[in-house]
């Protein structure tokens, strides 16, 4: 009996001790993995050398008198009209919805498909200092290339928009939708200007196109995405020699 008792102990004592590894192991996780709050944009370099170190970084405030003509090469062409299923999930640091089919959009004779949209609950680009009430970023890939182009939408106070709907009532589930019914009415005109990711690694080589009209939200959406991310935008980079182009 007390030899059974030992062993119970130890047992219990191993298990006691595995637990307390595996909390440190988050723990440490936790300490290590960027956030928009105590490991926010000013410790992403601690993430990635980019981030801090980059040249040609994202988001960026556009001034709209001191853009250049668009080179033709750079002419946006979207097909985004795909009805398809696609997964929503919070993934910690927005919400995010992933297409099984996504759409394409075409440049300099280059194809791009859409892997994935997620959405800030207020725009990280800024034209003239103005930041928008949301904004979605439809990130597409070059498949043979593997580089990188966003789209990105922004959102202001209007009409309620039955696609925003769609999403935020089915967080953690499927749904079935066509990216296109995130896109204003107008998509001819954009910035366009060569970026990086807006988080870590803050990969650059991002093709950046900002649609200049902007897509309409109801204040009851924009609480709704707000509840989950309010401050998930990072700041706005220096442009450095970079030439932005308006069409």
């Amino acid at each position: 009996m007390h030899s059974y008792v030992k062993t119970v102990f130890a047992l219990s004592a191993a298990v006691f001790l595995s637990a307390a590894l595996l909390a440190s192991e988050h723990k440490e996780e936790g300490k290590h993995h960027w956030d928009y709050g105590q490991n926010g944009p000013v410790h992403w370099e601690e993430f990635s050398k980019t981030c801090g170190a980059g040249h040609a970084q994202s988001p960026i405030n556009i001034i709209p008198g001191k853009t250049l003509s668009i080179s033709h090469e750079y002419e946006l062409h979207l097909d985004e009209d795909v009805h398809t299923t696609a997964e929503v999930i919070d993934n910690g640091h927005s919400i995010k919805v992933t297409p099984k089919v996504g759409g394409k959009l075409e440049f300099h004779g280059e194809t791009f498909q859409l892997l994935q949209f997620h959405f800030h609950g207020k725009s990280e680009h800024t034209i003239d200092g103005k930041r928008y009430d949301l904004v979605v970023h439809m990130v597409h890939q070059n498949p043979l290339t593997q580089q990188l182009a966003v789209i990105a939408v922004f959102f202001e106070e209007g009409k309620n928009n039955p696609a925003l709907d769609n999403i935020i009532g089915n967080i953690g589930r499927s749904i079935r939708m066509d990216p296109q019914d995130l896109l204003p009415s107008d998509t001819a005109h954009y910035y366009h200007y060569i970026g990086s990711l807006t988080t870590p690694p803050c990969t650059e080589n991002v093709q950046w196109y900002l649609l200049k009209t902007p897509a309409t939200a109801s204040k009851d959406q924009i609480e709704t995405f707000r509840k989950y991310y309010v401050d998930n935008e990072r700041p706005v980079q220096e442009i450095f020699d970079r030439k932005i182009e308006a069409k």
